[in-house]
């Protein structure tokens, strides 16, 4: 399976330019009223604006869209929204769901599916309302951790449940974040996490021990997303951080701001991409071993081994949305291609911050076939590179696609949507 992954890999990225796997295509923007800037024949529009701190986004069979928020406001931490003359705006705005805060949002077999950083919940939709009305049930309950604790969700054809169990760690070391400290061997927290986990998507109060782990390596996949076109799960790897701060002498400052690199990833059963052992250096196309296993910035070791990304972007954007583009109202290039929402970096000081912009991957079947463009940008603000996040005014972190084949972004800071239609 690796060497058929690293095949793949080197198909998709054999048409980018220069050294790197996933080099930005520049294309023509403009920018409008909503305040980002998009491609020219497209148009972004607000479509409803300071719901609260946003993480995800999930779409009804009615076309409502459902915003998942990291803070309860009023204590209430879902937004459902509707459209009902269909101007392209909110008309109603209803809160609900009395839990802490979460990321996770998805609708499948006529339930919206929901979760908190512990456990994931479900409720019932009856005839069209808004918001669904069958009883709250507990659909898994995992342990709690201090890092990279969000529980994204996919489902599947089959009527399963993928969840992500981040890594409660940057690179296995014990103690946590320190200089100099090796990483532990074998990371035992790869057992519990560090990868996505597959339950049933209809069994309820199941708990850890019903889960399988599909894959793992996986420090920590914020976007995660089930891609119906040719059945596999797709996820954006979070690399990890501080490679100067705890290694000077192995890295510069400037190599740590821009690896190791932000992993798309293509997750067949058993899947192995190398976490803690290994990272990706997007320049080199290459899994090195890190720092905390012996590595020297160059050596590579047993991470020959590991499973290869479709692509690889820069370090600290922060993936943390990803969704495929099935519909027909895009021109067909965008057909079967992925979007990717980047929440933007905190960790490349002293140099600028980047990310903060939403990019697109085409496919050609079910490969890509060359590198990204970034489709909308401007969330920062004036600066799209700020000196860190609090300088940044939005920061995209949920995607979504409508039945019109609309897409919508979701803003983690003041909570805004954006409606992004093709217009040609």
């Amino acid at each position: 399976m690796r060497k058929l992954a690293f095949f793949l890999f080197s198909l998709a990225t054999i048409a980018c330019k220069n050294d790197a796997p996933a080099t930005d295509t520049q294309i023509s923007t403009q920018e409008n009223s909503a305040g980002i800037t998009v491609p020219e024949g497209f148009k972004a529009e607000i479509y409803a604006d300071n719901l609260g701190a946003g993480r995800h986004l999930a779409i009804g069979k009615a076309g409502d869209i459902y915003a998942r928020l990291a803070v309860g406001e009023e204590g209430k931490s879902i937004v459902a929204m509707r459209d009902t003359n269909a101007d392209g705006k909110v008309d109603i705005t209803e809160y609900f769901e009395e839990l802490a805060g979460g990321t996770g949002i998805k609708v499948h077999n006529n339930y919206l599916y929901f979760s908190t950083n512990e456990q994931v919940f479900r409720r019932a939709f009856k005839g069209n309302e808004l918001v669904p009305t069958g009883e709250r049930e507990l659909v898994l309950t995992l342990p709690s951790q201090n890092q990279h604790a969000a529980k994204p969700l996919a489902f599947d054809v089959q009527d399963s449940m993928y969840v992500t169990i981040g890594a409660p760690s940057n690179a296995c070391q014990d103690p946590d974040r320190q200089p100099g400290v090796v990483g532990q061997d074998p990371c035992p927290l790869l057992e519990t996490s560090g990868g996505i986990w597959k339950f049933s998507a209809s069994k309820l109060n199941q708990t850890f021990a019903d889960g399988k782990r599909y894959a793992t390596g996986i420090r920590h996949a914020v976007g995660i997303t089930y891609n119906t076109k040719d059945q596999k799960l797709y996820a954006m790897q979070h690399g990890r951080d501080q490679l100067h701060e705890f290694w000077p002498d192995i890295y510069s400052e400037k190599e740590s701001s821009e690896q190791p690199a932000e992993e798309f990833l293509r997750i067949e059963p058993d899947s192995d991409f190398g976490w803690p052992y290994c990272y990706f250096d997007w320049k080199k196309r290459t899994k090195f071993l890190n720092p905390e296993y012996g590595g020297n910035s160059d050596s590579i070791g047993r991470c020959v081994n590991a499973d290869y990304p479709l692509m690889g972007f820069p370090g600290h954007w922060a993936p943390n949305a990803l969704e495929f583009y099935q519909g027909n109202q895009f021109p067909v290039s965008y057909k079967g291609g992925a979007f990717i929402a980047f929440h933007g970096s905190w960790n490349r000081a002293p140099f600028p911050q980047q990310g903060y912009r939403v990019v697109f991957v085409p496919f050609s079947g079910n490969d890509p076939i060359s590198g990204y463009t970034s489709f909308a940008a401007g969330f920062a603000g004036a600066s799209d590179d700020p000196s860190s996040p609090a300088d940044a005014k939005y920061r995209p972190c949920g995607l979504a696609v409508d039945q019109a084949g609309a897409l919508y972004i979701l803003d983690s800071r003041e909570g805004r949507v954006w409606k992004v239609t093709y217009q040609a």
